[in-house]
């Protein structure tokens, strides 16, 4: 079998079939990492993206039984220069093929992702089709494209109903916007009892008693949420500890009063260098996010935290007094880098 990726500029790319044979749409994005492809796939911010890996060879250690950041792959489509149809790992039970299959997310292998990744960088990410055929040559009609970030994605994402895991004395709940699995392990590592709420759902409502509130990853418009923002303002009102991660740290600085943009191509990698503006120590991050906060936008009493090396973008909030502060990237990593772990310590002495 064949597929194409076809792009919004009517560009199309034609190569191999592999994973599900079926046909997909999303935004079209690249990670320039080289490896934590089973971690990235299932990291829910990537709900409604076809993904493009920059890394050559995409397969060859397989697909790991645990330490997955959801139950589920969200990416809507993946397109590789070469897929390794062998594997070999000793956490591997199964191939990148069969996972593809079981999830019904489908794949294209024998594409020049260097040019597709120089492309995007040139023009900004785009809308894209996956089309599976029989024949070496795509149909020539396609079905109008749809952009995700007008979709309400962290509603397809987050939990349905609140979800307690029980350790410590100190009790954080946990707003799920898209939450992968490993800030659960973070907390739960440092002894705290977390409880996982629905992006809709204000905590304040339950009759348990919060020290502290995260606000996690997610996918999409930051703007789309409202609820989530509701819950935001009355943690700022109410002054209770506040952490952001990813989608949390726009929502944050939404909540405040601040405004957020789309970037032209995103960040997604495992190599990212954020700058602590107090510290001025680099940090290597991994990140995935297709927005951020206009810095000059943050109203009297926030202050940029940290920025991108790279393009000086905002990467970090707090407020110059009250305990609240976020993040653009991923303190959790998986995949990438631990060096910004210490965050979640930050937090705690704030509860």
């Amino acid at each position: 079998m064949f597929a194409s990726l076809v792009l919004e500029d009517e560009v199309i790319l034609t190569g191999k079939s592999f994973g599900a044979t079926t046909n997909s749409e999303g935004e079209v994005v690249f990670n320039t990492g080289m490896m934590g492809y089973p971690e990235s796939f299932t990291d829910p911010s990537y709900r409604g993206q076809i993904l493009t890996l920059t890394y050559p060879l995409i397969g060859n250690y397989g697909v790991p039984n645990t330490e997955l950041e959801s139950n589920n792959i969200h990416i809507r489509g993946l397109v590789v220069s070469e897929y390794s149809t062998n594997f070999n790992h000793w956490n591997a039970e199964k191939s990148l093929d069969k996972w593809l299959k079981e999830h019904a997310i489908p794949g294209i292998t024998g594409i020049d992702t260097r040019a597709l990744t120089q492309k995007i960088r040139e023009k900004g990410t785009m809308l894209g089709q996956i089309v599976t055929h029989a024949e070496p040559h795509p149909p020539l009609k396609f079905k109008p494209f749809k952009a995700p970030d007008s979709e309400n994605l962290v509603a397809e994402v987050s939990t349905k109903k609140p979800i307690t895991y029980k350790r410590g004395l100190k009790h954080v709940a946990l707003i799920d916007t898209g939450c992968k699995a490993n800030i659960i392990r973070e907390l739960l590592k440092r002894d705290l009892t977390v409880t996982r709420i629905p992006w809709n759902k204000n905590p304040f409502t339950l009759k348990t008693k919060f020290d502290g509130v995260l606000f996690s990853n997610g996918p999409g418009n930051p703007t789309l949420p409202k609820e989530t923002h509701a819950t935001m303002k009355e943690c700022l009102n109410r002054e209770i500890p506040t952490f952001g991660i990813c989608l949390g740290n726009q929502i944050m600085g939404l909540s405040a009063g601040a405004k957020t943009y789309k970037l032209k191509y995103g960040h997604r990698a495992q190599n990212q260098p954020c700058t602590d503006l107090e510290t001025n120590k680099c940090y290597i991050t991994s990140q995935n996010h297709g927005f951020a906060i206009d810095a000059k936008t943050l109203p009297k009493g926030w202050k940029v935290w940290f920025i991108n090396q790279n393009d000086k973008t905002v990467e970090g909030i707090k407020h110059s007094k009250k305990p609240f502060f976020a993040v653009q990237f991923h303190p959790e990593s998986t995949p990438g880098p631990s060096d910004t772990a210490f965050l979640f310590d930050k937090f705690i002495k704030l509860i």
